[in-house]
């Protein structure tokens, strides 16, 4: 795998003010800080930072910051966007020993069409979006697919379901839920009025049964 070298220039200026120029230049304002180290002012290259985590592995990729001549590897922690504009504004990065066990989170990404719910007019519903795993740090992976073709209505995929990449566990309990399928609010009234339309027309014929057999009654006897 090939590594992931990005060039950490130090003792930039912090305040907006100067965050604004870097950006301008193309670089993104950043910290890094762990393994006992006190947090690092710095500021690395966007066009290599983006290259980076436009891989597999996603946020989740193993990086080597090469601060003033020190190489520190490190991951991600959090990476703040602009609301609207989406840039990216500050990174905070953590610094991590490749062999030490980290947790962090994943992305939970579905994937595939559930034919059968869509066609009983139901919908899909991720409830866990992300889940909490630990590995080191190159065996994480930059999401975790969760495949619901064959999901049907009632039924849900659990944690338990999904398949993690060899290293890595989670202490999330396995019958939590990931997804689930239900029917919509409007396919719920639809099959509510069928039902009562059916018993209203057995209603009627049941009805309808019981005066037919008033009528076609045998005759009594005529008077002596």
């Amino acid at each position: 795998m090939a590594e992931n070298v990005l060039a950490a220039e130090t003792g930039r200026a912090t305040g907006s003010s100067a965050s604004r120029r870097l950006r301008a230049l193309g670089k993104v304002p950043a910290v890094v800080y762990g393994r006992g180290s006190e947090p690092t002012p710095i500021a690395v290259p966007w066009r290599e930072l983006r290259t980076a985590l436009t891989t597999e592995k996603g946020l989740n990729v193993l990086l080597t910051l090469d601060v003033a001549g020190s190489r520190r590897q490190a991951v991600v922690k959090e990476l703040q966007r602009h609301p609207v504009r989406r840039d990216v504004l500050h990174i905070d990065f953590l610094e991590v020993d490749p062999e030490e066990m980290l947790v962090t989170d994943v992305p939970i990404v579905l994937e595939g069409e559930a034919e059968q719910v869509l066609r009983e007019q139901g919908v899909v519903e991720q409830v866990l979006n992300a889940l909490v795993v630990e590995g080191k740090p190159g065996a994480i992976p930059g999401h975790l697919s969760v495949d619901v073709s064959d999901l049907e209505i009632g039924h849900t995929i659990t944690v338990g379901d999904i398949v993690l990449p060899a290293g890595v566990t989670t202490e999330v309990d396995p019958d939590e839920t990931v997804v689930t399928a239900q029917l919509t609010s409007a396919a719920m009234i639809s099959d509510i009025e069928a039902a009562e339309a059916e018993a209203e027309e057995a209603s009627a014929e049941s009805a309808g049964e019981g005066e037919g057999e008033g009528e076609g009654g045998e005759a009594g006897p005529e008077g002596e």
